[in-house]
């Protein structure tokens, strides 16, 4: 008989682990997918495309209903998980539904950071996180509405892009001096700035905000240095933090994260979490790769799988950032400033708004950033991840493969 496999959250995450677990093990579990939202998966790093009509919603959707059907799968729509009895090995659902399980996945997400700013309840204040958001924030930017989005991370430029490319007038606020400045240098984010600015979006940068104003809906957004800048809408897109609140309930070890070890699996053996909702050795991860990476270790322990005589085990992710910003290519992984006994390696034309830095240690690259020209972006991830020596090509480094690819290095894996 089937061992009952509950996944909570029906996200990017856990659609990736039944698909790793369907090629390693179908039949061994009865797999139930449990998710608040009433639809199915979808791919939340196409809301911004979305958001600014470029697809259509059916486009976002990870599998249809019958890849599901295919798969034995119970996909359980619009009822959250209330709780987990982990003596009883149950999970009730909000409308009393008790389910047994054999083993458990939490793969639960994130929450949108919303802080507590003074009229921060006012109507049109938002966050970006979901369908349901994409909808209501479309209905302000086709009508023209002045927008105030805040955030100049990820999050913020794609919200921003977003809703200037669907109408409407936005202003991108940022609390620092830079732009994306987990991934970025100063050169690289003064680019990607001015060219966002020169695509209509108005940037503001070392902008601290205060609270927003307004009667019975939100008028401004008021900035700790007074100015208040007029919004009909103010979309909060700071980041997310993991979502562990039926974690914490459960008794499980709970940091940022669901604390899980190199299995994926948390303080009780038969209990895991994987995605945006877990923290492996101290580090949450917000990025899909790493969620791709920690599912495909998790479903070769749950089939019982080992890689080369070895039991499969999570070791971490490199972090690497490669997408569009309001048409602007972007790439960033390792190490982006140039700390202590590094070098660097530039091509800069600021023309053609193009700016390409590689970050070097020992004569290995550690890092490199890439703005308007994202070419060989994999090329150089594999570089960084396989820790090989490129002396030899240092000089053509900026060029591409293309100019590396005669026989002075191995290829990069």
């Amino acid at each position: 008989m089937a061992e009952p496999l509950i996944i909570v959250g029906k996200g990017m995450a856990a659609t990736r682990l039944v698909d790793e677990l369907s090629q390693r093990a179908l039949g061994r579990y009865s797999i139930a997918v449990i998710g608040a939202e009433g639809r199915l998966a979808y791919n939340r790093v196409l809301l911004s495309p979305l958001l600014a009509g470029e697809i259509a919603e059916p486009d976002i959707e990870l599998k249809p209903a019958a890849w599901w059907r295919a798969r034995g799968v119970s996909m359980i729509y619009g009822r959250a998980v209330a709780g987990v009895d982990r003596a009883a090995r149950t999970v009730t659902l909000e409308d009393g539904l008790v389910l047994p399980y054999g083993k458990l996945v939490l793969a639960t997400g994130s929450k949108p950071l919303k802080p507590p700013f003074p009229g921060g309840d006012l109507p049109g204040v938002a966050t970006f996180r979901d369908t349901a958001d994409v909808g209501m924030m479309r209905a302000y930017a086709q009508r023209g509405a002045r927008i105030v989005v805040i955030g100049g991370g990820l999050l913020g430029l794609e919200a921003a892009y977003g809703l200037s490319k669907a109408g409407g007038k936005v202003t991108l606020l940022h609390l620092v001096d830079r732009l994306m400045e987990r991934q970025l240098d100063a050169e690289g984010a003064g680019l990607l700035a001015a060219a966002i600015t020169a695509r209509g979006i108005a940037v503001r940068l070392n902008s601290a905000t205060k609270g927003f104003v307004g009667a019975d809906k939100v008028e401004g957004v008021e900035l700790q240095d007074g100015t208040i800048m007029p919004a009909d809408l103010v979309v909060i897109a700071i980041g997310v933090r993991p979502n562990v609140d039926l974690a914490r309930a459960a008794g499980l070890a709970v940091n940022r994260g669901v604390v899980v070890d190199d299995a994926m699996a948390s303080e009780d053996a038969n209990v895991f979490a994987i995605g945006e909702c877990a923290e492996h050795r101290g580090q949450v991860y917000g990025l899909v790769e790493p969620a791709y990476e920690q599912a495909r270790v998790l479903a070769m322990r749950l089939a019982g799988q080992k890689s080369a005589g070895v039991e499969a085990a999570y070791a971490g992710s490199l972090l690497a950032t490669n997408l569009k910003v309001s048409g602007v290519g972007v790439f960033s992984a390792g190490e982006f400033e140039a700390g202590e006994g590094a070098e660097i390696v530039v091509l800069r034309d600021p023309t053609a708004g193009i700016y390409r830095k590689f970050v070097l240690r020992e004569g290995r690259l550690a890092g490199c950033v890439l703005v308007g020209d994202t070419q060989g972006a994999l090329f150089y991830l594999g570089l960084i991840r396989s820790g090989q020596d490129i002396s030899a090509i240092r000089a053509d480094l900026p060029f591409g493969e293309s100019y590396c690819a005669d026989g002075r290095i191995v290829e990069a894996a």
